[in-house]
């Protein structure tokens, strides 16, 4: 397995990408409220534990799922309110139902081909009971069409965490064909020679293409906007109206099991 700066240390992960208000899983909570959602709920590529940890204390009994085994390790030993399990997203079986499932920070986006994502809406049924929400936050594709802010060079950044300065150069194109957004993230720091270079991608996903393959899995769509949320600006507020517009960086879905 390649090495992972931020996924091999979940502390420079939380630090270099901080939620001190915990708005993602105040976005779920609020969600999972608003369209009628039981509490037993399953948090799919749960990463450092941070909002699985922090939906156990609004109420929830969470079970937290990730693939990578330094994750899981840190949100057990640092969310104890919550469970945890190392399973990939299109494969997991846990032999019990839940009444959400949420799949949030473009994790979704990680099934790549037409039939990861058939086998993670598969393992989404089969794990939700009759009437469930499958709540999800992601890129949305509809934002690269014509638009390139994300597109136009290199973005150096620094952070630094336990008295070193780890900067990163990372740089984004879509592949068309496979309908990605790949990524190179160059890491520098001092004491290693060399840059750490790490490659990733994100399926890019259009709207109408999410309802479609939610509808082929057994799922009605409760919900389809682009803001507010999590990762829009403005943030996500419980009160706020939701935004069909479908333009934005981000999209987020609201689906219930038939």
């Amino acid at each position: 397995m390649s090495e992972n700066l931020l996924t091999d240390n979940p502390g420079l992960y939380e630090h270099q990408f901080p939620d001190p208000d915990h708005v993602a899983a105040r976005f779920a909570h609020d969600v999972v409220t608003r369209f009628g959602g039981g509490r037993d709920l399953l948090d799919v590529g749960c990463g450092t534990g941070r909002d699985a940890g922090h939906l156990a204390r609004l109420g929830h009994r969470v079970v937290g799922l990730d693939s990578s085994a330094r994750m899981v390790e840190h949100a057990r030993a640092h969310h104890p309110a919550a469970g945890f399990v190392l399973g990939d997203m299109r494969s997991f079986a846990l032999g019990r139902r839940f009444d959400v499932i949420t799949c949030l920070d473009s994790a979704l986006l990680y099934c790549h081909a037409n039939a990861d994502l058939d086998d993670f809406l598969g393992r989404c049924r089969d794990h939700l009971r009759p009437g469930g929400l499958l709540v999800a936050e992601m890129r949305n594709g509809a934002f690269f069409l014509g638009n390139t802010e994300l597109l136009d060079g290199v973005r150096t950044r620094s952070v630094t965490w336990q008295g070193t300065e780890y900067t990163s150069h990372t740089e984004l194109w879509i592949d068309h064909a496979a309908q990605l957004l790949r990524r190179r993230r160059a890491w520098e720091w001092a004491g290693r020679t060399e840059p750490l270079v790490q490659r990733s991608a994100w399926r890019l996903l259009f709207p109408q293409e999410l309802r479609h393959l939610l509808d082929l899995a057994g799922f009605d769509v409760l919900a389809l906007f682009d803001a507010p949320g999590p990762r829009t600006d403005p943030p996500w507020t419980a009160d706020a109206p939701l935004s069909g517009a479908l333009s934005g960086d981000r999209l987020h879905v609201v689906a219930r099991l038939r």
